[in-house]
């Protein structure tokens, strides 16, 4: 790739990391500012109206220059490729099945589109407006990152995010209580069209090996998963309504993480390390809590760990940092994926060296 010269042997490094082997350190997505670009890029200015530039679908000219400035931004290092986002927003599945996207400064919320409990018959309408600028996006952003960078893929979600979104956040919560077989039926549904739409961004975003990418790279099949609805409910409603998802969807994409977010969700971990297919967790503080690096996090990483999960940390401080959770967890390291940004391409370097356990 242009954009990452040396990307077959980071591929490899990613491939033996997947599938259980050892690179000899912790696999690291490490970043540094680019001295010059590779490519002159002229920045196409946004769109009048355009609140949120990452997600916006205002502009199909405008996103793909913007992903493809996004690719060629920055120096990669370690196991990290270069890639340009496609996404419409975090759930881009309720945008497919029929929510509105509206963009706010920063982000994009979604209009629950489900009044109702009547059916659970959602289906995948190829006639949708954001489905039909997603291909496109997704084609456009392939087409120019032919021999330069790799498109991840979109935020799709799924299961009870997914649900929250085209029902209520509010209303689900009822929902769960007073009528649990429509929504283990919806949930059910949504899942089905997930490997729908799935493959179809699969097919148009995988490389030449077969590989994909969402957070990092992996030689097959790779995706997200997540429950951020689960700071609202229940063990037991999690065990009972989200488990089933994740086992169905974990199985049909091998190489996957789940996205383990706040505080609120600590007390799903147990569930989550019952999944057998589930292979990483990815823990985010969230805002107002301890960095992610932080010790006080540890006990959770060593649990993991010793279940059989990678585990991964995307936001290591300092190069002492790291240096701490070798001292903490030795070899049991190798089995974290850790991103970092670094100011200079010689403390990226630093970084990765420092990173190989004896």
């Amino acid at each position: 790739m242009l954009y990452r010269p040396d990307a077959a042997e980071a591929r490899d490094r990613l491939t033996t990391w997947w599938n259980g082997g050892d690179i000899g350190r912790p696999v690291l997505l490490v970043s540094s500012p680019r001295s010059e670009r590779l490519e002159d890029v002229p920045v196409m200015p946004p769109p009048e109206g355009v609140l949120c530039e990452r997600y916006t679908a205002k502009s199909l000219e405008f996103r793909t220059n913007l992903g493809i400035r996004q690719a060629g931004g920055v120096e990669l290092s370690g196991e990290a490729i270069p890639t340009a986002s496609p996404c419409l927003g975090p759930n881009c599945l309720a945008l497919f099945l029929g929510c509105e996207g509206v963009e706010q400064p920063g982000t994009v919320w979604f209009r629950p589109c489900l009044e109702d409990t009547e059916s659970t018959a959602f289906n995948a309408d190829p006639d949708n407006w954001h489905w039909g600028f997603q291909r496109a996006l997704l084609d456009g952003l392939v087409s120019a990152g032919q021999g330069k960078f790799m498109v991840t893929f979109p935020d799709l979600i799924e299961g009870l995010d997914t649900l929250a979104a085209m029902r209520g956040s509010q209303e689900l919560l009822v929902d769960l209580i007073e009528r649990p077989d429509w929504v283990h039926k919806g949930l059910a549904r949504i899942s089905e069209l997930y490997h729908e739409y799935y493959d179809a961004v699969y097919e148009r975003i995988k490389d030449e090996t077969g590989g994909s990418h969402f957070w990092l790279w992996a030689p097959g099949k790779c995706g997200k998963f997540q429950c951020d609805f689960s700071a609202m409910i229940s063990p037991d409603m999690f065990g009972e309504f989200m488990v089933p998802v994740l086992e169905d969807l974990c199985n049909y994409i091998p190489y996957n993480l789940y996205h383990w977010d706040g505080p609120g969700a600590l007390i799903h971990h147990d569930h989550l390390l019952s999944v057998d297919a589930l292979q990483a967790l990815q823990w985010t503080p969230g805002a107002g809590a301890a960095p992610v690096d932080d010790p006080s996090w540890w006990p959770y990483y060593h649990k993991t760990v010793e279940a059989g999960k990678k585990m991964c940390v995307f936001g290591c401080r300092s190069i002492d940092q790291l240096k701490a959770m070798k001292r903490e967890f030795g070899p049991q390291l190798k089995q974290f994926a850790i991103r970092k940004h670094c100011p200079t391409r010689a403390e990226a370097e630093e970084f990765i060296r420092t990173a190989y356990v004896d």
